[in-house]
């Protein structure tokens, strides 16, 4: 290689040059830009592929993270300002330059509450929230509570279900109620109360920010409420905190003892008050049906029929009689029809008889008599015979020989006899 093309460098030396200079520059390890996102749809899997942009669209980069599912709660979409954390890197193939992003957060926007109006959105546009609420049971028998065992909740519900409805059952079913491992504890909970025999599952927390109530804003969490068998009461935070658990839920409490008095929507006292005042309407009730049935029975005993019973059956002895007298007359009046149908209709079939008989008779004495015209019987009166052999007639003298043996057919009998001699004409 001549000296002059030793100054020259390939384009796989150049871009390992430019990215070493990338990798040591401190100020690239880790820069913080602003933007808006663009050409957001180069989704791969748990990575995500996308652009950075100017808001006057001057300057444009690459940008890329990888694993976005677990670094971030909101969903980025097209034309979204956003804060980007990460560092520059050098792609030593094409010698392209991009952004790997290790977090990104919505400008302007917290990124739970961002990442909660989406997943909001989403569900509602798919029917969840509009799904028909179950009824709470008006007699419940056992209560399921799914909270923390530490908390105040299980101590407000069960104070408060004790005082309206003591004769209901509360059992807490204990779950993690912050943080990373909430949702997963809450769904197996839920679904093991479902399994069961409870008549309302109470769900919820202490009240708390954002990110304290979080984990019941989880969409796996909200599908498994709406999914339930058992009617669910939601008591999340305060009244003025609303979660994606609320949203599904068939009622929403705004406290632990508001939750409590939803799930006995009616107390013991309402009962006996209830019970006492349609005692005392059953026993006017029964005081006002005995007095009338009292007033019935002395009309009753009063009536003339009682002082004079032979008046009860005199009207009904004359309608027999004289139902029996129309019966004779009715039978025997279509007994006498009767006869008289049945010898009309004697008459009928007689003459029908003689009628249609007649033609036949008289054709069949016509065809007997050419019948017997025919008949070979009629022949053999005068004097012909039937000669047989075997039982086959003998047509020609032909058929005979000497000594055969013949039957000799004539109108009033037959012979057997043998042939002496054959003579042809």
């Amino acid at each position: 290689m001549s000296e002059t093309n030793n100054k020259y460098l390939t384009v796989a030396a150049l871009s390992a040059y430019l990215k070493r200079k990338f990798d040591a520059d401190p100020y690239l390890a880790k820069v913080y830009v602003t933007g808006e996102i663009s050409n957001m749809g180069r989704r791969r899997g748990p990575h995500l592929y996308f652009s950075i942009k100017d808001s006057e669209g001057k300057a444009v980069i690459s940008a890329s993270m990888f694993g976005y599912q677990k670094r971030i709660k909101f969903q980025p979409e097209e034309g979204m300002k956003i804060n980007a954390v990460g560092r520059v890197e050098l792609y030593e193939p094409r010698g392209s330059y991009s952004l790997i992003l290790e977090s990104m957060s919505p400008d302007g926007v917290g990124e739970l509450f961002l990442a909660y109006e989406q997943l909001k959105k989403r569900l509602q546009l798919e029917g969840l929230f509009d799904l028909q609420k179950k009824s709470i049971p008006l007699f419940p028998k056992k209560i399921a509570v799914v909270t923390s065992p530490t908390g105040a909740v299980i101590e407000d519900i069960a104070r408060t279900v004790q005082r309206r409805f003591p004769t209901a059952q509360v059992i807490l079913f204990p779950a993690v109620v912050q943080g990373d491992k909430a949702a997963p504890t809450i769904i197996r909970q839920l679904n093991r109360i479902d399994d069961m025999a409870f008549d309302t599952i109470i769900v919820g927390r202490g009240g708390g920010s954002i990110e304290d109530l979080w984990a019941f804003n989880d969409e796996q969490l909200a599908r498994t409420i709406a999914a339930l068998k058992t009617p669910v009461i939601s008591s999340v935070g305060h009244e003025t905190d609303n979660t994606l658990a609320d949203f599904v839920a068939d009622r929403r409490a705004a406290t632990p003892t508001a939750a409590a008095e939803l799930s006995t929507p009616i107390t013991l006292a309402q009962i006996q008050s209830r019970l006492q005042e349609l005692q005392v309407r059953q026993l006017t009730r029964i005081q006002q049906i005995i007095n009338t049935q009292k007033q019935r029975l002395t009309r009753m005993t009063d009536h003339v029929i009682f002082k004079q019973p032979d008046r009860l059956y005199t009207g009904y002895n004359q309608r027999v009689d004289q139902a029996a007298r129309s019966l004779v007359q009715l039978t025997h009046q279509r007994l006498t029809n009767a006869q008289h149908d049945y010898t009309t209709i004697v008459q009928r079939q007689q003459q029908l008889q003689k009628h249609l008989l007649q033609p036949a008779q008289e054709r069949l004495q016509l065809l007997s008599a050419k019948l017997d015209l025919v008949s070979p019987l009629k022949i053999l009166t005068r004097g012909y015979t039937i000669v047989t052999q075997n039982e086959k007639v003998v047509r020609s003298v032909t058929l005979l020989d000497k000594n055969d043996e013949i039957n000799v057919r004539f109108a009033d009998g037959s012979v057997v006899a043998n042939i002496t001699g054959v003579k042809h004409e």
